[in-house]
Formats: structure tokens, C-alpha cells, sequence
């Protein structure tokens, strides 16, 4: 069978197979954010804090994934819970980098004329330091997700979601029917979702980042 006349007939598995590929990276991405984000705002100014917090999130990224994933079966089983787990343990790194260089990279004159007009540390984060560091921070959030999307087709070794069940399943049957079809549209579909999200996030950056800043 011929690659076109293969997507013909499998368009509707393949569909099925990236938009579940794209959930469990984007609620992978969602809670590295939240924590990313989080502990970057903590540790900002606590220069001992903030060489730990990014050594220990940086060596996560030297964790072969299919180790990673391996390690997380006994404690969560196979399927969804490892996969978004290991994803947002991956995904946490970039995102808290960003997160210190934006809010370091914001102005010292621009912070004091803040505090005084009488804002508080908090109204000084969510008003004035944030806003101004977040550019850098939604790269962050952007190269973590492109990157996720990557390691989920991993996931489909711990019976995970997406379109590495088309890659794994190739391989495992290569020189079988249809075998180099299934690993050539789940690699592709890979590549297409990146591209979709990189987009995605281009778009978010526009509609979310005040003109000044672009």
C-alpha cells in the first residue's frame, strides 16, 4: 500500500492518535508551568535556592527518558499517570530558567519607582514584574513544549497516548504490512505537532505580550 493511499484509510487513527498526543503534552506543560513559574518567583532572590532548584531540575533532563519512564512503573503503573508525570518533569526546567531570567532581566529603576508609589511586593510581581518578564518566560513554556512533545512519543514504551503507538508499533513489526507506514506517519505527526504548537505559541505570544515588549 502506498503512503497516501495509507493516510487515505488511517486519517481518522492518526487524528485520534496526535489529539491525544497534544493533550497529555499540553497538561504536561501545564503543571511544569505552574510549578516552573511558581518556584522561579521563589527562589529568584535566594541565590543558594535558585543553584539548587535549577541543578536538581537540570539533571532531570539527563535521564534517558525510557529510564525515566521505566523508574515511574512501579510507583503509577502504566498509561496515562507515568507519561504526564515523566513529561512534566522534563518539561519543568526550561520553563523555571526562563521564569529567573525574566524577572531578573526586569529594570531595578522600574521596580523602585514601583515600590514608591506604595506597592506591595505582591502588586510589584503581579503588576509590574511579571508582566514585563513574560516574553521570556512564555519562550520558556514554549521550548518546554516543543521539547514534550518529543519525549511523549517515548511514552508509547509504558503503553502511554499518542503517536508513538504508531512509531512502536512499526518497529515492532518492521518488515510486516503496512510496518514502515505506521513509524513514517507517527514520526511525521510528531514533526506536524510541533510545528502546529510552535505556531500555536507564536500566536499566544502576539495576543498575550504588550506591543512595547515584542
Amino acid at each position: 500500500m502506498s503512503f497516501s493511499d495509507y493516510l487515505s484509510e488511517r486519517w481518522p487513527t492518526i487524528a485520534r492518535l496526535a489529539a491525544e498526543h497534544a493533550e497529555v503534552v499540553l497538561i504536561a506543560v501545564a503543571i511544569a508551568a505552574v510549578a516552573g513559574i511558581g518556584l522561579g518567583i521563589a527562589v529568584e532572590r535566594r541565590p543558594r535556592a535558585k543553584g539548587f532548584a535549577l541543578g536538581v531540575t537540570g539533571t532531570m533532563l539527563t535521564v534517558p527518558s525510557l529510564a525515566l519512564f521505566g523508574l515511574l512503573i512501579p510507583l503509577f503503573g502504566l498509561g496515562l499517570a507515568p507519561t504526564i508525570i515523566a513529561l512534566a518533569l522534563y518539561a519543568v526546567f526550561p520553563i523555571l530558567r526562563n521564569t529567573i531570567t525574566g524577572l531578573e532581566g526586569v529594570p531595578g529603576a522600574v521596580e523602585e519607582a514601583a515600590r514608591g508609589m506604595g506597592m506591595s511586593a505582591f502588586s510589584r510581581m503581579v503588576r509590574i514584574r511579571l508582566p514585563l518578564a513574560w516574553p521570556v518566560v512564555l519562550t520558556g513554556v514554549r521550548v518546554a513544549t516543543i521539547m514534550t512533545v518529543a519525549i511523549a512519543a517515548i511514552a508509547a514504551a509504558v503503553a502511554g497516548p499518542g503517536l508513538g503507538e504508531l512509531i512502536f508499533g512499526g518497529l515492532a513489526r518492521i518488515g510486516g504490512a503496512n510496518a514502515l507506514n505506521d513509524t513514517l506517519a507517527g514520526t511525521l505527526g510528531v514533526a506536524v505537532l510541533a510545528l502546529v504548537l510552535d505556531l500555536l505559541f507564536v500566536v499566544l505570544s502576539r495576543l498575550t505580550t504588550a506591543k512595547g515588549l515584542r
